[in-house]
């Protein structure tokens, strides 16, 4: 990990999307890891608010990048938008607790930042479009 990247971790409270075991074990883990990492209680909360957090959050990721664990990449970089403080399309890892284990995230914090755009690989499919009746 660079040593300027951050780590913001959502608690998920509100939306409870996320399961508890994941979220319980990740922030565990994260904890015991001896990194250094910002928990929110809810992202969905603080984009609703327009929380000034957000834009200091895309500020460091532009400055020395960021590692966010929440859930799936467009639903974080869309409530970065909502809040008037969108993420940059390099320098930032996404960790998906609704798709990935405790481990696997935890895990990934080791890993380098992309140098690239984040993709949206571990998002759900898009509902098909409904046919419309003979």
């Amino acid at each position: 990990m660079s040593e300027n990247a951050q780590i913001l971790y959502c608690r998920c409270a509100y939306a409870q999307v996320v399961p508890n075991g994941v979220k319980n074990d990740v922030l565990e883990q994260l904890s015991a890891s001896g990194k250094s990492f910002e928990a929110v209680s809810d992202l969905c909360e603080f984009a609703a608010h327009r929380d000034p957090r957000l834009a200091e959050l895309s500020q460091r990721a532009q400055a020395g990048g960021l590692h966010v664990i929440a859930c799936y990449p467009r639903v974080v970089r869309g409530l970065f938008k909502q809040a008037n403080a969108e993420l940059p399309q390099t320098g930032v890892t996404f960790l998906n607790m609704r798709a990935q284990t405790a481990a696997e995230i935890i895990q990934a914090l080791d890993q380098p930042l992309p140098e690239t755009s984040a993709t949206d690989a571990q998002s759900p499919p898009l509902d098909p479009p409904a046919s419309s009746p003979p």
